[in-house]
């Protein structure tokens, strides 16, 4: 269903163990650039009706789960600040390409991705935290069923730029990427390290 190719590492666990306070502040990142994300596509793509539909729904959400973070923030007392970015996106994104049509199918296969991951990882914080913080475990579980929606709609979305074959294929080629990608990791502790 999330069309991830591999699974995260206890790397990543160890990272939330150390530095959970900068990866929920790291979410709350995520979730505004989601929502910046969702608004460029809408931007760039302004004459497709059923996109720019799906993006609004998407933004609405994003921001909601933006503020929800920030709340989530505020009640354990942790002040929201910049963070640099770590590498996951930028990697990501330079892997779009220059040319139209594929330039529309690469972003939003990228964007669906991203959501796939978070999911993937929402799942893996909420059990890796169950027995210690309920709280945050149920929180992120509430996440899950959103996030996986919207890496369906970019999916779907992509394929009004292409056909449904060479979508899956584009997307199991930025999968493998993705993968290589995720695998490297980062130093800083985030959410897509």
């Amino acid at each position: 269903m999330l069309h991830l190719k591999s699974e995260s590492t206890s790397q990543w666990l160890n990272q939330v163990d150390q530095h959970l306070d900068e990866i929920l502040i790291d979410h709350a990142h995520c979730e505004r650039k989601a929502a910046t994300t969702a608004m460029n596509l809408m931007n760039s793509y302004t004459e497709h009706r059923n996109l720019c539909r799906e993006m609004t729904r998407i933004v609405e959400e994003e921001l909601e789960h933006f503020e929800m973070v920030l709340c989530l923030l505020d009640e354990r007392g942790i002040k929201f600040r910049r963070l640099a970015a770590g590498p996951y996106g930028r990697k990501l994104n330079a892997l779009v390409s220059s040319q139209e049509p594929e330039r529309a199918v690469d972003r939003l296969l990228i964007a669906s991705l991203i959501e796939a991951r978070s999911c993937e990882r929402f799942s893996l914080l909420s059990e890796h935290v169950r027995d210690r913080d309920a709280g945050l475990a149920d929180f992120y579980a509430s996440l899950f069923e959103s996030e996986a929606r919207h890496h369906t709609t970019y999916v779907r979305l992509a394929e009004h730029f292409t056909s449904r074959e060479a979508t899956r294929v584009r997307l199991a080629q930025l999968s493998s990427e993705e993968s290589e990608i995720i695998a490297q990791g980062s130093k800083l502790p985030r959410m897509h390290s």
